[in-house]
């Protein structure tokens, strides 16, 4: 089999499906005897997504693998192919994610120390459904509180390959591409699956509100929360 045709096989594989796909499930396209390397699979990744460039689409590694998809700055078009309104969330449940992304792992208790206020069940319950994040394991205290961290779908909605793309609190600005892509990711689910849970539809969007609210909490969780011990655990649970 020509490498061409290797290309052409990953490009119809990514198109068809719903969801990422990693090198591993790209190998599998292939019988035994037929299956190129996964460095030949990635070069010619690397080469689908030069053939891209400059297009609509273009092919963006995530957390979960590879997919096509719609260039962040064409969201305002493309999303009004739906009717569904692009999702808003409150500031208190954006607070309670930024702080799950930026202090992972962290107890609920740990959340409501830095925020001054108890966190619903609504927040915690709106962002598990959402998976964008989940419990990684238990602090050693008496209860065996659970210990919150982010998950692979986390980073595919917040279009991420891993956590380290993240701005460290100390350069933190407001970006408008978050929003925009996270949007554009909304509106081809919707498209989709023709309609889905808005999740809580008052209060702000997400247009930089993880960045900027991080850069609120930032100091306060430096100054009222002890580091915490388990970060490992944060590692295993996006493998």
């Amino acid at each position: 089999m020509s490498p061409e045709q290797l290309k052409n096989i990953i490009e119809a594989a990514l198109f068809a499906s719903r969801q990422p796909l990693n090198v591993n499930q790209l190998g599998k396209l292939f019988a035994e005897d037929e299956r190129p390397e996964p460095q030949a699979i990635k070069t010619l990744l690397q080469e689908l997504a030069r053939d891209w460039e400059g297009r609509g689409l273009e092919l963006k590694q995530v957390g979960s693998g590879y997919r096509f998809q719609v260039r962040a700055e064409l969201s305002p078009w493309i999303s009004r192919l739906s009717e569904e309104r692009p999702p808003r969330y409150s500031r208190a449940l954006l607070e309670t994610l930024a702080l799950i992304v930026y202090r992972q792992p962290i107890t609920r208790a740990g959340i409501e120390e830095v925020r001054g206020v108890a966190v619903s069940s609504s927040i915690m319950k709106t962002l598990l459904e959402r998976e964008w994040v989940r419990v990684v394991g238990h602090r050693e205290v008496p209860g065996k509180p659970a210990l919150y961290g982010t998950t692979r779908k986390f980073l595919d909605d917040f279009n991420l390959k891993t956590l380290s793309e993240l701005p460290p609190l100390a350069e933190i600005r407001p970006v408008d591409h978050v929003q925009k892509e996270l949007e554009l990711r909304m509106a081809e689910e919707s498209l989709e699956t023709e309609g889905g849970d808005a999740g809580e539809d008052d209060g702000d969007t997400l247009e930089g509100a993880l960045p900027a609210v991080a850069a609120d909490e930032a100091g306060a969780a430096a100054a009222n929360e002890e580091p915490d011990k388990e970060q490992g655990i944060v590692a295993e649970a996006l493998h």
